[in-house]
Formats: structure tokens, C-alpha cells, sequence
């Protein structure tokens, strides 16, 4: 079982950036991918950033890469986001997920464990 807790979201100007975390317990963290999805009003829920269980791999949605970074310190169980140039329709509930694989883990209905979610807007 992992428990997932997201922090970081809020408020931000088009063109800014935000850092958003998720803690987890458990002892096992390591053994998990680790990604991030999200999901605006009326919207499914989409992949957006997975990182491998070692950290040496990374995947992320074409509409975010160059400009989101996902790592993680296996040390703290912690997985972070880091959003820059963030655009209007990055505004969504952003969820922390954890996953065996790096490939399911890319899919929201694969996913074995999500966090809570956090809000983020971006105004124009």
C-alpha cells in the first residue's frame, strides 16, 4: 500500500512556474514509478510526466515537455514537478500516481495508486 500526498499548487500568471510535490510513505517507494496526471473541468484524466523506479528515465506528454520537469529523491520518497512557461490550459487538478511500470504508468487507467490532487491555475 502507498499513500500519496501532494503539495505546491496555486495560483500563477501565464508564463510563470509552479513546484509541485508528493510525499509517500511506505517503505517500497523505490520500487514504483512515479508520475503525474491531470484533470480539467469536464476533461479526462491525462498523463502529463512518469519517471522511472531509478530515476533514469523519463517520459513526458508532448504538451508539456520542454517546459515540465519530473525527478524524484528516493532517499525522502518524494517526486516533484517542476512547471515552467506554465500556459491557461495547464490549469487542472494535478494527481501524483505510483505505479509498477513505467509504461502502465502512463496509463490513468492502470495506475494502482493516486493521490488526492491539487489545484493549479494559470490566468492569462
Amino acid at each position: 500500500q502507498v499513500q500519496l500526498v501532494e503539495s505546491g499548487g496555486g495560483l500563477v500568471q501565464a508564463g510563470g512556474s509552479l513546484r509541485l510535490s508528493c510525499a509517500a510513505s511506505g517503505r517500497t517507494f523505490s520500487s514504483y514509478a512515479m508520475g503525474w496526471f491531470r484533470q480539467a473541468p469536464g476533461k479526462e484524466r491525462e498523463f502529463v510526466a512518469v519517471i522511472s523506479r531509478s530515476g533514469g528515465s523519463t517520459y513526458y506528454a508532448d504538451s508539456v515537455k520542454g517546459r515540465f520537469t519530473i525527478s524524484r529523491d528516493n532517499a525522502k520518497n518524494t517526486v516533484t514537478l517542476q512547471m515552467n512557461s506554465l500556459k491557461p490550459e495547464d490549469t487542472a487538478v494535478y494527481y501524483c500516481a505510483a505505479d509498477r511500470s513505467v509504461v502502465t504508468g502512463q496509463d490513468a487507467s492502470r495506475v494502482d495508486y493516486w493521490g488526492q490532487g491539487t489545484q493549479v491555475t494559470v490566468s492569462s
